[in-house]
């Protein structure tokens, strides 16, 4: 593209020749950029509500870990918006989604729980002098060597859209049970549905809206990463969700489901499956990698991130078992 820059042209020339260059690699960078940037586009789901949908996958530079969903209610007064998303790139996107919609600003944020992929971008609202509202148990996290260790680790995985400039954001307003909140002029039922996928687990319901932001208590058509969750405290929570007359569910991950009772019952079956198999292989001291090959997975195999979460979904849920099992539970 540029001849072959020479040590012994003249100062001038190499110095044109040298900006050039770089301006030409700039130029490819932010090309790459774009093209690799993951759609994000707002789906309408309420009268004023919204959300955008991460893949499903795990997170990577490719994807800019644009791997949950976000939602946003546009209330009289303002916007609140339902987490935050993987990256602060991630969430300038949304920002900017938002805008396009309505000009009122963003006033509040609701966190569902502190998962990376879903608190990253927090950052950006704090800047914008939004309100961040989160359950108080996800303060212990928060402080935790196994947070810090995780950004340090995100810093690398997912450079540069996760890097030193990236930190961790407390919640302004910590919540300590199921309550009722005014918010921008709006009616929000915030249900404390924890500990289940994490300690700190919140479901949004939006009255006026027919909504339910139900965070990661729901996965919606693709398998659920379990991790050290309290799958039996997430399947009465779900029976809870069950409750609440709403006409769409927005999962943590996956689409917005309108028939919300038979995809929590998906969810509620492979969990309940996960803990019958290994609840009864660490009864009989059977070791986990025999059990697991016994185990008949063809149901859920099928399902997206199959290969990358059910093996480790499996693990956890043997531990817990084995603890449930030695506490009497």
């Amino acid at each position: 593209m540029f001849p072959c820059l020479s040590l012994h042209a003249h100062p001038v020339v190499r110095h044109w020749l040298a900006c050039a260059l770089a301006l030409g690699l700039a130029t490819l960078s932010l090309s790459a950029t774009a093209q690799t940037a993951p759609e994000m586009t707002p789906r309408k789901v309420g009268p004023n509500s919204y959300y955008v949908q991460g893949q499903a996958a795990l997170g990577s530079p490719a994807n800019q870990n644009f791997i949950s969903n976000a939602g946003f209610v546009i209330a009289p007064e303002g916007v609140v918006v339902v987490d935050a998303l993987g990256s602060p790139a991630l969430a300038r996107r949304l920002v900017q989604k938002i805008a396009e919609i309505t000009p009122k600003p963003i006033t509040h944020v609701l966190v569902t729980h502190y998962h990376a992929d879903h608190i990253y971008g927090l950052q950006v609202f704090k800047e914008l002098g939004a309100q961040i509202v989160a359950q108080q148990n996800a303060r212990e996290y928060l402080n935790s060597d196994t947070a810090e260790q995780r950004l340090v680790a995100s810093r690398t995985e997912l450079a540069p859209w996760v890097d030193d400039n990236t930190r961790l954001v407390p919640a302004d307003r910590w919540l300590t049970d199921s309550t009722t909140l005014e918010l921008a002029g709006a009616r929000f039922v915030v249900e404390r549905v924890g500990p289940s996928h994490t300690p700190e687990d919140l479901a949004i319901h939006v009255p006026s809206e027919g909504v339910l932001f139900a965070g990661d208590l729901m996965f919606a058509g693709r398998l659920p990463f379990v991790g050290k969750a309290d799958s039996g405290q997430w399947i009465a929570s779900l029976d809870r969700l069950l409750r609440f007359d709403v006409k769409v569910v927005v999962p943590g991950h996956g689409a917005a489901s309108t028939e919300p009772r038979k995809d929590m019952v998906v969810m509620r079956d492979y969990l309940t499956y996960l803990r019958t198999t290994m609840g009864r292989a660490a009864k009989d001291l059977v070791p986990f990698e025999e059990a697991y090959s016994r185990t008949d997975w063809s149901t859920f195999e099928p399902m997206p991130m199959f290969r990358f979460a059910n093996r480790m979904n499996a693990y956890n849920t043997y531990l817990l078992m084995e603890e449930e099992s030695l506490r009497g539970r």
